[in-house]
């Protein structure tokens, strides 16, 4: 087994999937780690009819740093906002319908906390992809961890090194294949065979 340190992500992207989810891997997630800006932690990306949209949680600036400690803003409805824009851009996708009431429950109660909103998507994530992985969170913030550390592995800005193969997305007679967005668009998609893609990411 290999002793693997994870970031917590919002409906994490495929290439996150696919690291959490090998059986080889042995997972610890990150919640100590200063709140790092425009990541994954608090955005995911979904395949919008004009290109790939980028869906973001307001943090409350608080002072505190932690991503443990970071809490929501609620100052606008972005729970209603990104569940609108998730039902507009996916109730044509093949399987979408099928899982829609599971992914609804996460817009439906505000969390006080980035890292409970996160972990309740990958938990609901896991739920629908029929997988039951085992997870811990670590106890305090090393900065040269003994884990394989993927802290700063998923950008937001440069294409991922994970190498995935095209499938059918919603949009793509328009705007082609995009790579490695959320765990959602290949669900949408790909339905049951979703957790067989993800075996097959190098």
């Amino acid at each position: 087994m290999k002793n693997v340190l994870l970031p917590v992500f919002y409906l994490p992207p495929i290439s996150w999937f696919s690291v959490f989810l090998d059986p080889e891997n042995e997972v610890t997630f990150e919640q100590y780690e200063s709140f790092p800006k425009q990541t994954y932690r608090n955005r995911t990306n979904i395949y919008g009819a004009n290109g790939k949209l980028s869906l973001v949680i307001p943090i409350n600036h608080t002072g505190k740093r932690e991503m443990k400690d970071t809490e929501i803003s609620y100052r606008e409805d972005w729970l209603k906002i990104h569940w609108k824009s998730i039902k507009n851009v996916y109730q044509g996708s093949a399987y979408f319908e099928y899982y829609e009431d599971k992914f609804e429950v996460l817009y439906e109660k505000k969390e006080k906390f980035l890292l409970d909103f996160n972990l309740k998507s990958i938990d609901i994530i896991q739920k629908i992809l029929k997988t039951e992985k085992a997870q811990s969170l670590n106890e305090e913030y090393i900065k040269n961890p003994s884990e394989i550390n993927f802290r700063e592995k998923f950008s937001t800005k440069v294409e991922t090194e994970f190498e995935m193969e095209e499938y059918y997305q919603t949009f793509t007679d328009k705007y082609g294949f995009l790579k490695d967005l959320s765990i959602l668009d290949l669900i949408c998609n790909k339905g049951p065979e979703s957790v067989t893609y993800l075996k097959n990411i190098k």
